[in-house]
């Protein structure tokens, strides 16, 4: 029965959920936060947001951290020439945050850090500080890579990735 009803919370959302909770401008706004961000490290910023899962995942029961896995993949965030991109993912269906982040990156961090991170969105979530919620944890990540990667004197980062939030 758990099943059915997980089924059922998924497929009762759709992309039009995602699209209410953060308008045109708003993802313009994380857009050229993102871009702005990218102008100070070499790393890249992917934020998905999806309203439930696939079906094919709700059949075999995965979590969202496997989806936010395979997302990961898809969007190409993996394939960054200093393997340092990093995903934000939520799943609305489930109020889900997951943060991926590639080796280059990973190797300088705690899980203890992630879920800070993941714990600060929950709160604006909570309150319906989506665009907030976002921009927080676009700025933690920011902070991030500019710590671990930060651009030579007269570089530029060469943007592998799109800045636009993925709405899946």
């Amino acid at each position: 029965m758990n099943r059915l009803l997980r089924i059922l919370k998924h497929r009762w959302l759709d992309d039009g959920d995602a699209r209410r909770m953060l308008a045109d401008a708003a993802l313009q706004r994380l857009q050229s936060r993102v871009r702005a961000s990218e102008a100070r490290h070499s790393g890249e910023i992917r934020l998905c947001i999806e309203a439930g899962l696939p079906l094919s995942y709700l059949w075999r029961d995965a979590t969202p951290r496997e989806r936010a896995l395979s997302m990961f993949g898809k969007l190409r965030v993996w394939d960054t020439e200093q393997n340092n991109g990093v995903l934000i993912y939520l799943l609305l269906a489930e109020h889900a945050i997951e943060i991926v982040a590639d080796r280059g990156l990973n190797q300088h961090m705690r899980p203890e850090e992630w879920c800070r991170l993941s714990a600060s969105m929950a709160a604006a979530f909570k309150a319906g500080r989506f665009e907030d919620g976002l921009g927080e944890a676009i700025d933690a990540v920011d902070t991030l890579l500019q710590r671990h990667f930060p651009l030579a004197e007269g570089a530029r980062n060469p943007n592998e990735l799109p800045d636009r939030p993925f709405l899946g």
